[in-house]
């Protein structure tokens, strides 16, 4: 750890950190310090994980669980705390996604998407609280870009991640006298489940190319990492209720 670390002796929670997007922000976050906690369900994908933060001089945890089940975020969050003496960061980036036409979309892919996005950062939001209430610090929720534009076949997705962004503004408005900054954050990230995606249907990923300014998919490290790094650190302490959309220019309008 070196002085002009950012994040040095904070303690940072990410679920779903085992691959893609949560991945990035976790060893963005530990490259600048931070103790990182990393959620998901498979114990051998986090530990790899583990090893990538321990490699860049940070403190690493994996805690076993799912996001749907609130008795396994209040535990995950108990043990977060319990290892590291506290919590500072916290990352809702867990989302299970099913993709299919609004005309063919059930009522169990609007539950998966909410069990596992809105109703999981509710439920991590919530088992975080008393930790964070101590000293203050910062939440970040992930949202997507998919929902902005109203990207085809997406319903359920765009449903819970539309919920998550009125999720964040309430607690904003509610916490923000603990000094707790809520934010989301929408990325267009290149991550595992997004190119599995492009390579099955390559003419989905010239399209959303062609969208982009910047001609490119984001670095889940480099891109959406390191900002979610700016969120969690004082430099951007006057923030909050706000969503960032890091999407290369995709969803400019007028």
């Amino acid at each position: 750890m070196t002085s002009a670390q950012r994040l040095a002796d904070r303690t940072a929670l990410v679920t779903g950190g085992g691959q893609g997007i949560g991945r990035g922000i976790a060893l963005a976050l530990a490259a600048e310090g931070a103790r990182v906690a990393i959620a998901g369900r498979t114990a051998g994908t986090l530990e790899g994980v583990v090893r990538e933060i321990e490699e860049r001089g940070a403190r690493g945890l994996a805690v076993v669980g799912d996001v749907g089940r609130p008795e396994d975020v209040e535990r995950m969050v108990q043990e977060t705390a319990e290892a590291f003496g506290g919590l500072d960061i916290l990352v809702n980036n867990a989302q299970s996604l099913v993709q299919r036409p609004l005309a063919d979309t059930t009522v169990e892919d609007v539950e998966l998407a909410y069990r596992s996005g809105p109703l999981g950062t509710f439920h991590a939001m919530r088992a975080a609280l008393p930790h964070l209430k101590r000293r203050g610090g910062s939440i970040v929720n992930l949202a997507s870009s998919a929902a902005l534009v109203g990207q085809e076949g997406f319903a359920s997705y765009a449903m819970a991640k539309e919920a998550i962004r009125g999720l964040t503004r309430v607690a904003a408005r509610e916490w923000g006298p603990y000094d707790i900054r809520v934010n989301v954050i929408c990325p267009v990230s290149l991550s595992p489940g997004a190119a599995a995606y492009f390579e099955a249907h390559p003419e989905a990923h010239a399209k959303v190319l062609s969208e982009i300014p910047l001609g490119r998919l984001g670095d889940a490290e480099t891109d959406i990492g390191r900002a979610v790094v700016s969120l969690a650190d004082d430099g951007m302490r006057y923030l909050t209720g706000a969503t960032l959309v890091l999407e290369g220019g995709r969803t400019i309008v007028g």
